[in-house]
């Protein structure tokens, strides 16, 4: 078994206009001064990190790494969520998505996804120069309009939308086998990719490719129902990446998992932060360490009623309280009394 390292810190929610949180250097030294280890790079933002040029430069790459360790902290791994979501978009949703990139490519689905499927080309060789095993992304959706149909979903639809997503996946997920890094799906509503059984269909249609694994996050699953625990058992050998984010599910007479279009403070189904919400984070971390998960836990902050520094502060404590340091030897060795194979047979009755 393996100690799960961290605690780990996704940059995303926190970056903004003001110090500490606009630069690479001033949010590492706060991460850092509240008890991370660990910060979790998302690579559409250039005040973190330039992507194109972190696959063309090792040096460049050197220098991000220096100004991080030189924090005390380490990379854990890249994010490419919204460069993810645009390599599969239905055109439903073109015009919402089109702002995940930038505006030579918007109004123009082809080339937007010919920048996205680059980009994370590029993300792919940028980890290898960092020195990092696994990188985080979104599936992108051809289907996700149609997971509650009405009308009927016309026959073989979902087939077609599956190998349709493989078929895009495929070139990239070999570019990634070629780097030596695993793309780490995160399973999101919102995403073709948002329970185990889609997971499968497209694991199928994508030849069972051996880097397209997941980064498992159990507040999806409480908002879907889904038993999450259970999921580790069926998917452990593919779970590279964790996301410690906390969710809450309370339905009532009225509302339940979709939300009846309610902001986030009203609906039945909310993120929360760490130890504010119902995950069962001891069995995560206790079926994690079983199976030898030997990645990060990155906690994700997103809640509708904490503010975000206070649920950062509050995370790095709770990962840490969390993470098991597996133990080297059986509890009970102290009454080993040795064996060979004379004294088992002896045991057995044989000889």
């Amino acid at each position: 078994m393996t100690t799960v390292k961290g605690p780990g810190i996704f940059l995303a929610q926190f970056m903004g206009d003001a110090a500490p949180f606009n630069s690479l250097e001033s949010i590492c030294k706060w991460a850092k001064s509240i008890g991370f280890v660990g910060v979790q790079i998302p690579s559409w933002d250039g005040r973190l990190i330039d992507l194109q040029k972190a696959a063309e430069s090792k040096t460049y790459c050197d220098e991000i790494k220096g100004i991080i360790n030189g924090c005390g902290l380490e990379i854990t791994e890249l994010s490419s969520h919204l460069q993810g979501q645009l390599v599969a978009v239905n055109p439903a949703y073109d015009a919402l998505f089109d702002g995940f990139a930038p505006e030579a490519y918007r109004n123009n689905p082809k080339a937007r996804t010919e920048w996205a499927v680059q980009q994370l080309k590029y993300a792919a060789i940028a980890s290898k120069n960092l020195g990092l095993t696994a990188h985080a992304t979104f599936s992108g959706a051809l289907l996700w309009h149609t997971v509650y149909p009405w009308p009927q979903r016309p026959a073989g639809l979902v087939e077609t939308g599956f190998n349709e997503l493989a078929k895009r996946w495929l070139p990239i997920l070999n570019h990634f086998d070629e780097q030596g890094v695993d793309l780490c799906y995160e399973i999101h509503p919102g995403e073709d990719l948002h329970d185990g059984v889609s997971y499968e269909m497209f694991l199928e249609k994508a030849n069972n490719h051996s880097r397209a694994c997941l980064l498992y996050d159990p507040s999806h699953f409480v908002l879907q129902c889904l038993d999450y625990l259970t999921y580790i058992d069926y998917y452990h050998e593919r779970i590279k990446m964790f996301h410690v984010k906390d969710a809450e599910f309370n339905p009532t007479g009225k509302q339940g998992v979709y939300g009846g279009y309610q902001n986030w403070i009203d609906r039945a189904g909310r993120f929360r932060s760490l130890g504010d919400g119902q995950v069962d984070f001891k069995g995560i971390f206790s079926k994690l360490a079983g199976y030898d998960y030997k990645g990060w836990a990155v906690m994700e902050w997103e809640c509708a009623i904490k503010h975000p520094e206070e649920g950062a502060k509050e995370g790095s404590v709770f990962i840490k309280d969390h993470i098991i340091r597996v133990t080297e030897r059986a509890f009970d060795d102290f009454a080993n009394t040795g064996s060979n194979e004379k004294f088992n047979r002896t045991v057995l009755g044989l000889e």
